[in-house]
């Protein structure tokens, strides 16, 4: 089965036109977000509407395969977000000047190691949306 462009468009309005894992909105990053699985097929995931969520490139292209990674602080290896079953403000906060996300929990700061949530390209991007007006989301 493939993901049709029905889905896909169900995905991008349900996200709101954002990565589901950084929150950058489409308008502001150079290239299309990415229709991306949860659970990727290659761990038996589904391209079904529940398994499918919206991700930049950088995210996407960190994430791959991941569905686990070790929680920096406690050592303990936790799934990554699931943006089909959890909350982003339940597990990521923004620091103070909006550059950078801050994991909260295992979950939460597992998941801004594997995908690099603060690598260097997305921090200076982010710095110039806050200049922008345009970061972070509201």
């Amino acid at each position: 089965m493939t993901v049709t462009e029905y889905v896909r468009m169900l995905v991008r309005d349900r996200a709101k036109n954002r990565c589901e894992y950084c929150l950058c909105h489409q308008n502001y990053v150079m290239g299309r977000l990415q229709t991306d699985h949860v659970r990727p097929i290659a761990k038996r995931g589904a391209d079904t509407e529940d398994n499918l969520c919206l991700a930049c490139e950088l995210c996407n292209q960190h994430k791959w395969t991941k569905t686990e990674e070790t929680d920096p602080q406690t050592g303990k290896r936790v799934s990554l977000f699931n943006p089909r079953t959890q909350n982003w403000t339940d597990h990521f906060s923004w620091s103070a000047d909006g550059t950078k996300i801050i994991g909260l929990t295992p979950c939460g700061r597992a998941t801004v190691s594997a995908l690099r949530l603060n690598n260097t390209l997305a921090v200076t991007v982010r710095r110039n949306w806050v200049r922008a007006g345009w970061h972070p989301p509201k």
